[in-house]
């Protein structure tokens, strides 16, 4: 039968292909009531497109770890779902192990739409690709967090290469389309790795559909539904058929008469809705018209769809239906030989020996049951509802005997015990105690989700409440640490209602951060309760906790001490891959920073280190930082980022946080934007922004620092929001970000209302360790700024007592700057003098670039006032170079006017303004940390992983650096920006281990 209608619908999707084809990925929404004919929308849509990656949620298995990504990418992940459900699916996979998370997940769909659109399919073809036509992006949702896709018009500088015919013309791309279908029956964590890829298109050739009944359904993804909903998405919303297309519907199915009267009835009677107008019109076939005929007479109502699918069935010959019947078992898909084998199960003898699994395929097939196609190996249900209707028509004998048959029969663990919990009629300790031991191997692997997935199951089975309680605690922790509990005050609720031992009482504690009283209060009970000798799994999990709730609180003598007895109690299973990072930080935020790096043993590069290792590396990058070696803080978290691809979603949020914060520091502005936008979109991807906070606090500032004040206001406003609960770290986070955007823009007195906070924190020791979190400096400059030196003296002087003790020459340099200025509005030359004096002596130990440019501007501000401008005019120059090679536009203003109130001229001599329009100052941040890993010698497709970008974005923003520096080959680019210096030119960044 032809398609009936949907010419508006078919138009609005065909544009989106048009767009797609050129360059400009599209999201498509199609939503509608069940019935209504989505599924046949998009299958008419795709009719000619021989790309299509295609998966459908289901909801027998919307729990099913990676089910619907299975569907996607093929049994081997690697993209093969092509076609209408064209992929191996939950059924026949690895159940989700390859992915440690949704990102993990989301990075490998990412590589098969490269892979599907052709992308760096020949040799030599990332120089190729970098000159190819340029295409403007797509527009990416309004998050300060994620950087927005450049929505101008091309760049008309990169080289037209589209009408060339030579040797050096890559083959051309294919458009891709991306299908999930019924996606709110979709397992959370595909929708997820589906809404992490999503993000991440900017100049693919890609659409991607999302089919959905109702577009705000709760069991959809919030990400993907705002991805899918915003402005520049595409939405067709499916209402019923018109009377016109009834009648033709009616038509094409052989039904004759169906007048125009009739069919506004019909219209009427069912609101156009194509499955319940088909079944009606199979049922009742002659009948239906005349009931339609009699305006006096209600029509029928459409009868069940399962009664409809089990008349089909009921017409079947024994080996179809038990075909039929066991590939409901198996899935919405299998093999035909998996579902003929477990059939055998629901035949006599002399049944099997009579049929075969072809004659039986084609009688399914024949009567709609089932489809296959020419070409794949999977037969499938034609609609979820029918699979749903097959299975539970199942009485409990028959569903137990298939499912046993099914687990004989399917190869994979997972599924095999799967299987049998199905079967299982009640209570089996046995099984539950399989169920559990493979969910704690998935938990050891770092599988979360597969892991909860199985413990839950052995819950379900546990033959006493104690068992149960015990798998079901394990199953939330696993499912926590997958970042897969949508509602944890619902979680904690059920929990709460359990029998009151350690493992809740610790669950509870760690579900309750938010509420630090209570957190403590509950850890504390479920260490009272532990007996970390007899127990020492759950005695390491609550020392962890402990660790990072006084992490929280920023007391680091407590975090590291209580890290440590997690590491000592179980070194291999304390939840968290955290543990000996908050070890390490905490030791540094008592004092104790260089003993501790002192004290670590030789550690290999991140590319061979173990998970165990990789940790340590973190934790020795961040206190590197700390204590001013820049250089091998970078060098340390390059490496660590760009290993830790496999890790949880958290570690990454800490790792690209930490990289960013010690590029900050060193002048890597550019690299610094890169990676709090990849850590914050790392964060919400997962929804878990409060994991992020530090990093909100650290793109504030440097945006600020750049001039963008609108966005670091964006930033600080977000973690303003959590500081409302009056914790102590997002308390610290917000203040400082507002604290950093009002130095940026010169308002002193909001720079002290900024503050204020961080006073009335008690105590406030660890807060103001030197090298972890400068804030004193500021505080005493905007005292002094308004003239009260009382003030600003109280603020300094703890300050540069510490950073002697530590002799710690960042922090002296910054203590001396901010003397010299208080010293200076005191009218005590003599003293700023000195002050500034031995700021100088200690920026010669000094790495951070913007810490020596404002001193040097302090300093020569000063000297301008005192009338002795030939030595102010020194130390303005030097502060303009810097920042100038910042790229600084705030404080460069104060030092250009200052070196005019010298009789320098605002802007200086041409040569010495040279670098702002040199190299790396010409590309944005996000151009500049591709074209540095590109000149480091990765190819397209690595520097995709590193950034967790496409290979066709990278191609972009290559195509507009190529031009924009001048180059036409990868060498070329590398000598361009090794020209620039080593805070510009090619090494160590964007999470490359050098």
């Amino acid at each position: 039968m032809e398609f009936v209608g949907r010419t508006d619908s078919l138009a609005l999707l065909a544009a989106a292909r048009e767009r797609a084809r050129a360059g400009h990925p599209q999201r498509v929404l199609v939503e509608g009531p069940a019935g209504i004919g989505k599924t046949a929308l998009v299958r008419r849509f795709l009719r000619d497109d021989t790309h299509v990656l295609y998966g459908a949620g289901e909801e027998a298995e919307s729990e099913l770890a990676f089910g619907v990504l299975e569907q996607l990418l093929g049994r081997d992940g690697t993209g093969d779902g092509s076609r209408p459900g064209g992929g191996n699916g939950a059924g026949s996979g690895a159940g989700g192990r390859r992915w440690a998370d949704a990102h993990a997940a989301g990075a490998a769909l990412l590589e098969a739409l490269d892979e599907a659109q052709g992308a760096g399919g020949a040799p030599d073809s990332d120089d190729r690709a970098a000159r190819g036509p340029d295409t403007p992006r797509t527009s990416a949702p309004d998050d300060p967090g994620l950087s927005a896709p450049d929505t101008s018009a091309p760049d008309t500088s990169a080289p037209d290469t589209s009408a060339r015919n030579t040797p050096d013309t890559p083959a051309p791309y294919t458009h891709v389309t991306l299908v999930l279908d019924d996606a709110q029956w979709a397992d959370h964590l595909s929708l997820q790795a589906l809404t992490f890829a999503v993000r991440r298109l900017r100049a693919d050739r890609v659409l991607v559909l999302v089919v959905v009944r109702d577009a705000e359904d709760t069991r959809l993804a919030e990400g993907l539904r705002r991805l899918f909903t915003a402005d520049d998405a595409v939405r067709v919303r499916l209402d019923g058929l018109g009377p016109a297309e009834l009648a033709e519907l009616g038509g094409g199915m052989g039904v004759r008469g169906l007048t125009a009267q009739a069919a506004a009835r019909l219209h009427a009677h069912t609101a156009g809705n194509p499955l319940h107008v088909k079944a009606l019109l199979e049922q009742e076939g002659a009948g239906l018209l005349e009931a339609l005929g009699e305006p006096g007479v209600t029509p029928p109502a459409p009868k069940s769809f399962t009664a409809l699918v089990l008349a089909k069935l009921a017409a079947c010959s024994p080996a179809a239906d038990a075909l039929v019947c066991a590939a409901a078992v198996l899935g919405t898909h299998c093999t035909p030989a998996d579902a003929w084998e477990v059939a055998g199960a629901d035949l006599l003898d002399e049944e099997r020996r009579a049929a075969d699994v072809l004659t039986a395929l084609e009688e399914a097939v024949h009567t709609g049951l089932l489809t296959e196609s020419p070409g794949d190996p999977l037969i499938r249900f034609p609609h979820p509802l029918v699979h749903a209707a097959v299975y539970h028509q199942l009485g409990p004998s028959r569903r137990a005997a298939l499912h046993l048959s099914a687990a004989r029969t399917v190869r994979d663990e997972a599924h095999r015990l799967r299987h049998r919990a199905l079967a299982a009629a009640g209570p089996d300790p046995e099984l539950a105690a399989e169920l559990a031991s493979l969910g704690r191997k998935f938990a050891a692997e770092g599988a979360w989700a597969n892991a909860a997935g199985q413990l839950t199951a052995a819950g379900r089975l546990g033959p006493e409440p104690a068992a149960y309680e015990q798998y079901t605690l394990e199953a939330v922790e696993c499912a926590l640490l997958a970042g897969d509990v949508p509602d944890m005050g619902e979680v904690a609720q059920r929990i709460a209602q359990f029998t009151p031992g350690g493992w809740r009482s610790y669950l509870l504690g760690r579900l309750s951060l938010f509420d630090l009283d209570r957190a403590e209060a509950l850890l504390a009970d479920a260490w009272h309760r532990c007996d970390p000798a007899a127990e020492p799994v759950l005695g390491a999990r609550i020392a962890g906790q402990f660790a990072a709730l006084h992490g929280s609180m920023s007391h680091g003598a407590e975090m590291a001490e209580w890290a440590d007895l997690a590491i000592r109690l179980a070194p291999d299973d304390t939840a968290t891959d955290m543990i000996r990072v908050l070890r390490l930080t905490g030791l540094a935020m008592s004092g104790r920073a260089p003993q501790t790096l002192a004290a670590l043993a030789p550690l290999p590069d991140p590319a061979l280190a173990t998970p165990a290792q990789l940790e340590e590396l973190l934790g020795r990058g961040t206190l590197r930082e700390w204590t001013g070696d820049l250089t091998g803080a970078v060098r340390d978290l390059g490496g660590v980022f760009g290993a830790c691809h496999g890790r949880a979603a958290s570690f990454r949020v800490v790792a690209a946080t930490a990289l960013a914060s010690a590029e900050y520091r060193a002048g890597r502005w550019d690299d610094a934007i890169v990676h709090t936008d990849l850590a914050l979109s790392l964060a919400a991807d997962t929804d878990q922004p409060h994991i992020a906070l530090y990093c909100r606090m650290l793109a504030a500032q440097v945006h600020a620092v750049r001039g963008a004040f609108a966005k670091a206001q964006a930033h600080a406003r977000v973690a303003r929001v959590y500081a409302a609960g009056g914790h102590v770290n997002p308390t610290l986070w917000a203040a400082l970000a507002e604290a950093h955007l009002a130095r940026a823009q010169g308002r002193p007195e909001e720079v002290l209302a900024a503050l204020g906070p961080l006073l009335a924190l008690a105590p406030r020791g660890d807060l103001e360790e030197p090298g972890t979190v400068p804030w004193a400096d500021l505080l005493a400059e905007a005292w002094a700024a308004l003239g009260d030196e009382k003030h600003a003296v109280q603020a300094l002087a703890p300050y540069e007592v510490l950073a002697t003790q530590r002799g710690h020459h960042g922090a002296l340099l910054v203590a001396a700057r901010a003397r010299g200025t208080l010293e200076a509005a005191r009218g005590d030359t003599v003293a700023a003098e000195r002050a500034f004096r031995s700021g100088l002596k200690h920026a010669a130990h000094v790495e951070a670039p913007f810490d020596r440019a404002l001193l040097h501007l302090a300093y020569g501000g000063f000297l301008r006032r005192a009338g002795r401008r030939t030595r102010a005019g020194e130390q303005l120059r030097t502060a303009r170079d810097l920042l100038v090679r910042l790229d600084a536009p705030p404080d460069l203003g104060r030092c250009e006017r200052e070196l005019a109130a010298c009789g320098l001229g605002p802007a200086g001599s041409a040569p010495e303004r040279e670098p702002r329009t040199r190299g790396a100052a010409l590309l944005t941040p996000q151009e500049l940390a591709v074209a540095r890993l590109v000149a480091s010698g990765l190819t397209n497709r690595q520097v995709a992983r590193e950034l967790v970008i496409s290979v066709k974005t990278v191609e972009y923003h290559l195509g507009r650096i190529f031009p924009k520096l001048g180059v036409d080959s990868r060498t070329r680019l590398a000598a361009a920006l090794a020209a620039d210096g080593p805070e510009s030119g090619a090494g160590p960044s964007a999470g490359r281990a050098p």
